[in-house]
C-alpha cells in the first residue's frame, strides 16, 4: 500500500535533540565546529570566522595558528550551498593575509576555487572566490597554477557579471596574472579585450583604473593591438579621455594610447578620427603635470617609426614639445627632452628645433638640479647634433660646450655618455673644437674613461678621438695625464670599447713626436695581443697598430725589420737591432744609462746642433718638447711603472734634465754634401747610384765578397764604442761600416734629400735598400710607366742597382 506518512501530532523520536542555540566567545571554539557534521553549525561556524576575520589581519594570524585554514579549504566543495557559500566569505577574507596565501598554495586549493566560477555558483561564492584568486595572484608560481588550470577563461567571463565586487576582483587578478607574457597572449586569445573595454563605463573609479592597467600591459603585443583596433578601442579611449570626470585616470588611458600608437595602422587611424589632435591638446594645454607627461612620453613612443615622426612633423609637434620645454617639473621636462630627441631623427625636425630656438632651450636645461633633466637634455643635443653641423653650432651659441664638458663630470653615466656624444658631433668644427678644449675637456673625459659603465667608455673614447684629431687637443691630453687610462682600455673584454679605444689611440699617433716611447711601447704590446687574437682583432685595431708603428719608425724597424719609402726618419731616430719574441725594445734614454757591453751597438741619428738638440723621451721633434713636461714624466713614470719587466730601482728614478742625444756633426756634413751632389742629377738611377756611392765611400769603400773578413768593421765599432763611452754611436762617426751600417745611411740620406727608397733587414746581418726605376715607356698618353724594384749595392759593387728577384740580388742578400 505504500510507506507510512507520519502524523503531525506524533511525538518525536526519543533519540533526537530538539534544535539548539550555539553561541561561543572563543575563537578556538569556532574553529573545532568547523569539524562538524551539523551544516547548520558549518554555516554558523564560518559566518563568525568571516566576521572575526574582517576586523583586521591579527585576527587572520589568530585564525591561521587555530588550525582554521585547513577545514575552510575543503568546506569550499562541501555539497551545501549555504556551507560553500560561508566557508568562501571566511577564505576569502583570509586569503589576504600573506601566511594563509602560503598555506593555501601549500595545501593546493586553487584547483577547488577555480572549480567553482562556473555560472551556476551563487553570486557571493563568485565574489569571495575571486577576492580569494586575487590575492593568491600576485605570487608566481600560483599565477603558473591558475593558468595551467585553465582560470583565465572563467575570470574573462565573469568581467561581465552584474556584481561589481566579482568585476573588480576578476579583473584584478587578470591584471595580476598578465604580467607574465602566457597570460598576455591567452587574454586576446580569449576575447578579453571587448569585456575590459566595456569596464572603461564602470560607475566606479577602482574597476575603471584596474581594466587601464590591464590594457596598458596587454596592449604591448602587437596582435593585441590589431585587435584593440578592431573592437573600437580608441573610440572607448578617446571617448575616456574627453571625459573631465576621469581626469585622475587618464593617466593610464594615455599609457594604452602610446602603446596602441606605436604601429603605423593604429597612428593611421587615431588621425583620421581627430584623436592626435586631441592628443597634442593634452599636451599643450595646462592641466595635471603627470597628464602632460604620459602625453609627452605617447608622443615619444609614436616618434619611434619614421614614417610615424613624418606624420607628427606634418603636425607641427616641434612647436608644442618647445613650448613645454619651458615648464616647471622635472618629469615633463625629461618626458619633452626624450620626445624631442626621438622626433630629431627626423631631417626636418633637427632644423625647425633649431628654427624655434628649441635647441638653447634644452641647453639651458643641462644646468637642472634634477639628474634625470639632465640626461634627458644631454640625449636630446645628442640627437639633434647627429650629422647636423649647423644645430652643433647652435649649441656653441648657446655656450652649450662649457655645460657639456661640465657634464662630464655627471654622477650619472648616461648623462655623461650623452654629454660625450654631443661634444664629439661638435668636434668637426675647428672653431667648436678649440672653444671646447678651452674649457679643459681633455682633463674632464679623464674619470669617464675610466668609467664602469660600457656606454660611457664607448662615448668617452669616441670624444677623445674626435677631440684629439689636431696638435692642441693631443697636448691638452698628454698634459691632463690620459694616455695612461686610453691604453688601459685596450684590455677591456667589451668589443666595443677595445674598437673605440684603438680608433683614439690611431688618432694620438697622428703625429711623429705625440706618442712618448713608453706610450707607444704598452700601446704595440696590447696591439699586437689583440692583433694574434682572431676574435679579438678588428681593422680599428690593425690600424692602431700601423699608426703607431708609422708615429715611431724605431720601434717599426726593430718589429717589423721593414721602412717603406713612406716612412721618413727624422732626428731620432735610432737601429737598437732587431727585437726579438717578448724582448722589450728600450728606449734611447735607457739605453744611454746601460754600461758599455759587448753587445751589438745601437746606431743614432741626429743633425740637429747641441743648442735644439732633441729631448728624450718626450718626443723626437722641438715642437712638442716645449709642452707640458712635468705632466708628461709623471705620465711617463705611471707607464713605466705598469712595466713588469723594469727593475724597481729604475723606476724610481727621476733625471733633473731631460737626456739630450749628442749632435752628429759629421752626419750634418753628410746630409749637406749629398744635397749638393745627388738632387742635382736629373736621373733617378743616377741619383741612386750617386747615393751609394757615396755611402760606400764614407763607410770604408768597395769590398771583395772573398775579402771581407779582412773588412774589420766590428773592431771599428768596438773602438768608437769604448772612445765615446757608450753603447750608442752616432751614424756620422763609423768609417767601417757593413751592409746594414751602409744601408741604414743610405736610407737616412735618401730620406733628408728627397730620394725614395726602402730599409729591409734580412737574416745573418744582411740589410738592403729598394728602389724603384721606371722601365719602358707609357703604350699611351696618360699612361704612367711601369715601375720595378731594384736592389742597391752599397759595398761590392756600390751605384749598382740589381733587379729585384734576380740571381745577383738574391745573392746579395744572402751570400
Amino acid at each position: 500500500m505504500g510507506k507510512k506518512v507520519k502524523k503531525e501530532s506524533e511525538p518525536p523520536s526519543k533519540d533526537v535533540f530538539d534544535p539548539l542555540p550555539i553561541e561561543s566567545k572563543k575563537a578556538a571554539t569556532v574553529v573545532l565546529m568547523l569539524n562538524s557534521p551539523e551544516e547548520e553549525v558549518l554555516v554558523k561556524a564560518c559566518e563568525a570566522i568571516h566576521k572575526f576575520a574582517e576586523k583586521g589581519d591579527e585576527n587572520r594570524s589568530s585564525l591561521l595558528g587555530l588550525g582554521a585554514v585547513e577545514p575552510l579549504s575543503h568546506l569550499i566543495s562541501h555539497e551545501d550551498k549555504l556551507v560553500r557559500r560561508n566557508a568562501f566569505m571566511a577564505l576569502g577574507v583570509m586569503a589576504a593575509n600573506s601566511d594563509v596565501k602560503r598555506l593555501l598554495k601549500k595545501l593546493d586549493a586553487i584547483p577547488s576555487i577555480i572549480g567553482k566560477l562556473s555560472p551556476e555558483e551563487d553570486v557571493v561564492v563568485h565574489e569571495f572566490a575571486t577576492l580569494c584568486l586575487a590575492s593568491l595572484s600576485v605570487d608566481f608560481s600560483c599565477k603558473v597554477q591558475i593558468s595551467d588550470q585553465e582560470g583565465l577563461e572563467p575570470l574573462i567571463q565573469l568581467l561581465s557579471s552584474p556584481d561589481p565586487d566579482v568585476k573588480k576582483n576578476s579583473v584584478e587578478t587578470i591584471c595580476n596574472l598578465v604580467q607574465d607574457l602566457p597570460s598576455r597572449v591567452a587574454v586576446r586569445e580569449l576575447n578579453g579585450v571587448p569585456p575590459l573595454l566595456e569596464l572603461l563605463r564602470s560607475e566606479f573609479p577602482v574597476i575603471q583604473q584596474l581594466s587601464l592597467r590591464t590594457l596598458v600591459i596587454i596592449t604591448m603585443d602587437t596582435d593585441t593591438r590589431a585587435t584593440f583596433r578592431e573592437e573600437q578601442g580608441f573610440d572607448r579611449l578617446l571617448e575616456f579621455l574627453c571625459n573631465k570626470e576621469f581626469s585622475d585616470l587618464h593617466v593610464e588611458a594615455l599609457q594604452v594610447l602610446s602603446n596602441c600608437l606605436e604601429d603605423r595602422d593604429s597612428l593611421q587611424l587615431i588621425h583620421e578620427t581627430g584623436g592626435l589632435q586631441r592628443l597634442l591638446q593634452f599636451i599643450t594645454t595646462p592641466t595635471l603635470l603627470d597628464i602632460q607627461t604620459n602625453a609627452v612620453k605617447a608622443i615619444y613612443r609614436v616618434a619611434q617609426s619614421s614614417e610615424n615622426r613624418k606624420l607628427l612633423h606634418e603636425q607641427d609637434i616641434e612647436r608644442s614639445l618647445v613650448e613645454l620645454l619651458s615648464l616647471e617639473g622635472d618629469s615633463v621636462r625629461t618626458a619633452t627632452c626624450q620626445a624631442v630627441a626621438a622626433m630629431s631623427l627626423h631631417l626636418a625636425s633637427k632644423d625647425a628645433f633649431r628654427d624655434l630656438d628649441g635647441i638653447r632651450a634644452v641647453v639651458q636645461l643641462l644646468g637642472s638640479e634634477g639628474g634625470e633633466v639632465r640626461e634627458a637634455a644631454a640625449q636630446a643635443l645628442s640627437s639633434l647634433t647627429n650629422s647636423n653641423q649647423l644645430n652643433a653650432y647652435a649649441v656653441y651659441e648657446a655656450e652649450g660646450d662649457e655645460g657639456l664638458v661640465q657634464q662630464l663630470h655627471d654622477v650619472i653615466p648616461g648623462a655623461v655618455a650623452h654629454a660625450a656624444a654631443v661634444l664629439t658631433n661638435m668636434a668637426e668644427q675647428e672653431v667648436l673644437r678649440c672653444s671646447i678644449l678651452s674649457h679643459g675637456a681633455m682633463a674632464a673625459l679623464l674619470e669617464p674613461l675610466q668609467s664602469a659603465d660600457t656606454h660611457t667608455l664607448v662615448r668617452a673614447t669616441q670624444a677623445l678621438a674626435a677631440l684629439a684629431c689636431d696638435a692642441e687637443g693631443r697636448a691638452d691630453l698628454r698634459n691632463a695625464g690620459g694616455l695612461v687610462p686610453l691604453v688601459q682600455l685596450l684590455r677591456s673584454n667589451h668589443k666595443e670599447v677595445r674598437r673605440s679605444a684603438c680608433w683614439a689611440i690611431s688618432v694620438c699617433a697622428n703625429d711623429d713626436g705625440d706618442p712618448r716611447e713608453r706610450f707607444t711601447k704598452k700601446a704595440l704590446d696590447l696591439l699586437q695581443e689583440i692583433n694574434s687574437s682572431a676574435n679579438r682583432r678588428n681593422k680599428f685595431s690593425e690600424i692602431a697598430l700601423q699608426k703607431l708603428l708609422d708615429s715611431n719608425l724605431s720601434l717599426k724597424y726593430s718589429l717589423t725589420n721593414t721602412l717603406a719609402s713612406t716612412d721618413i726618419t727624422m732626428d731620432g731616430f735610432y737601429d737598437p737591432g732587431q727585437a726579438r719574441s717578448g724582448q722589450r725594445v728600450l728606449t734611447l734614454e735607457d739605453l744611454s744609462k746601460q754600461p758599455v757591453n759587448q753587445r751589438r751597438p745601437v746606431i743614432a741619428i741626429n743633425a740637429k746642433p747641441l743648442d735644439t738638440g732633441c729631448l728624450f723621451p718626450f718626443s723626437f721633434t722641438l715642437s712638442s718638447c716645449s709642452k707640458g713636461k712635468s705632466k708628461g714624466r709623471k705620465e711617463d713614470e705611471k707607464l713605466r711603472d705598469e712595466d713588469e719587466s723594469k727593475p724597481q730601482h729604475e723606476v724610481a728614478t727621476v733625471t733633473e734634465k731631460p737626456w739630450m742625444l749628442p749632435y752628429d756633426a759629421a752626419f750634418h756634413t753628410l746630409v749637406t754634401e749629398a744635397t749638393k751632389t745627388i738632387l742635382p742629377l736629373h736621373a733617378e738611377s743616377e741619383q741612386y747610384s750617386a747615393l751609394a756611392r757615396l755611402v760606400s765611400e764614407v763607410m770604408g769603400g768597395a769590398v771583395e765578397v772573398d775579402r771581407q773578413h779582412d773588412f774589420l768593421w766590428e773592431l771599428h765599432l768596438s773602438e768608437l764604442r769604448y772612445e765615446l763611452q757608450s753603447n750608442i754611436i752616432p751614424i756620422g762617426k763609423i768609417r767601417k761600416g757593413t751592409y746594414y751600417h751602409r744601408a741604414l745611411l743610405y736610407k737616412v740620406l735618401a730620406d733628408r734629400i728627397g730620394v725614395s727608397c726602402s730599409l729591409v733587414r734580412g737574416e745573418y746581418n744582411r740589410v738592403w735598400n729598394e728602389v724603384l726605376l721606371s722601365v719602358g715607356t707609357p703604350h699611351y698618353p696618360g699612361c704612367q710607366p711601369q715601375s720595378r724594384a731594384h736592389l742597391v749595392d752599397l759595398i761590392h759593387q756600390p751605384g749598382r742597382l740589381l733587379r729585384a728577384n734576380t740571381p745577383q740580388a738574391i745573392q746579395y742578400q744572402t751570400i
